[in-house]
């Protein structure tokens, strides 16, 4: 998209960010509109794939909240939504009392593959150009990007 009527006065630097952001968020809001077909938001979903990746499909609210980014008022919310709806079970930790685990349930497990086929399909528009190695190389560079802000 080009205006001959505006020329950034973004740097290199700022304009790859920004790219990022844009890709970002059109990701985000093509995501969202796949999970609310099942009634989930997007973060709610994202704490669903965490849960199915940890071990025994279970894992305390704290780590939940230091993987996806999110604050301990917000995770509580989000897990008590999925709960009322079945996805999750909320449980004290036996060896904590303190710590909540959060464990996925079969309905979960089953939304999550319900939904990986069109996540799947949304996903491919977005890199289907690029070589395994291409997609490689933007991922160390992202993950460096991260580790560097961090």
């Amino acid at each position: 998209m080009s205006d001959n009527n505006y020329k950034s006065d973004m740097s290199i630097d700022e304009r790859v960010m920004m790219a990022i952001v844009r890709v970002a968020e059109r990701f985000k809001k093509n995501s969202s509109a796949i999970v609310k077909n099942w009634d989930l938001t997007f973060s709610q979903y994202n704490l669903l794939r965490v849960l199915d990746a940890s071990v025994n499909g279970q894992n305390t609210m704290k780590n939940v909240n230091r993987i996806m980014l999110i604050s301990g008022a917000n995770m509580t919310g989000i897990a008590k939504r999925l709960e009322k709806n079945g996805f999750i079970v909320r449980t004290n930790d036996p060896k904590d009392d303190r710590l909540k685990r959060l464990q996925i349930t079969s309905l979960g497990k089953h939304v999550l593959k319900d939904i990986s086929v069109y996540k799947d399909q949304g996903l491919e528009k977005y890199l289907m150009e690029y070589s395994h190695e291409q997609k490689s190389s933007l991922l160390r560079i992202l993950q460096g990007i991260l580790k560097q802000t961090n």
